[in-house]
């Protein structure tokens, strides 16, 4: 099999657990615990020592017996994946968790989604988040819209309690140093030192309106767009500059727009959305 055990820079191509993660099967830690105890197949092989690199165009991932990455293969192979793959948009509610599973209980996206297909949820939108949220069981398509490299744009409308000036604007669209994302001890150090903190920018933001509340105080509706996913980055950012946000909403990704769909409420890409989305995606 391609997959290989190396050091990191001697890497042929992905961290096998970044690969599950992005894939919607748990958080990264979760996942590296699922190989180390023997959940996870590299091409019908268990592997349960890290770090394991793989190939997306060669290797077939399963965990527990379901598929969640398959090998490119030649060309032929390819049309046929794509015509077998289901790719569905849903309006993700408030507290509906991006996750295949939640161990808490909690009501995920899939339990939205009544379909026989295993589907996995492409990146992650925060509880307290609204909006397009995407489901697929295309894990090469997920990989590539969620690895920065591809760049891919996600826009949202954003709503925060005080004004927001012009110079809050272009410190959002200059970068801000973020610490790490709390919540993950093992991610928050590296050789034993604490991780430095990175530099986080929105690619634009734009302020929709200013208001005045007669219960809720000053707000600030904004229109940001963003070229990264990490881990609340919109929340953390504002939170830099001293705002909480009241509302966040995805209302695109890529070339697709979240338009017709109540709240809760799914429908399948189009053949033509599905192009332009692998498009934008660098397929």
């Amino acid at each position: 099999m391609s997959a290989t055990r190396k050091s990191p820079a001697q890497s042929p191509g992905l961290r096998l657990q970044k690969l599950l993660a992005a894939a919607g099967v748990a958080s990264r830690r979760r996942c590296e615990q699922l190989i180390e105890q023997g959940h996870v197949f590299v091409n019908g092989r268990r592997v349960t020592q890290l770090p394991v690199f793989i190939d997306p165009e060669r290797d077939r991932i399963e965990v527990d017996g379901q598929t969640v990455s398959e090998p490119a293969g030649g060309e032929k192979s390819k049309r046929a994946t794509r015509q077998t793959h289901t790719t569905i948009m849903l309006n993700k509610p408030r507290h509906v968790i991006c996750t295949a599973s939640d161990p808490q209980q909690r009501k995920t996206v899939l339990d939205l989604v009544p379909l026989e297909q295993r589907l996995f949820p492409v990146g992650r939108l925060d509880a307290d988040s609204t909006g397009l949220i995407l489901l697929t069981d295309d894990g090469e398509l997920a990989q590539h819209l969620t690895h920065p490299s591809y760049e891919v744009p996600k826009q949202y409308r954003v709503s925060v309690r005080g004004r927001i000036s012009d110079d809050d604007v272009e410190k959002l669209r200059r970068g801000l140093y973020l610490a790490p994302a709390p919540g993950n001890k093992k991610r928050t150090t590296v050789a034993g030192k604490s991780r430095a903190a990175v530099k986080a920018a929105a690619e634009q933001v734009r302020v929709l309106r200013r208001f005045t509340d007669r219960t809720r105080g000053d707000g600030t509706e904004l229109a940001i767009t963003l070229r990264e996913g990490r881990n609340r980055e919109i929340r953390r950012m504002l939170a830099r500059l001293g705002f909480k946000v009241r509302r966040l909403h995805r209302i695109a990704v890529g070339p697709l727009q979240l338009k017709g769909l109540a709240v809760g409420q799914w429908r399948r890409l189009t053949p033509l959305e599905l192009g332009k989305l692998r498009k934008a995606a660098g397929m």
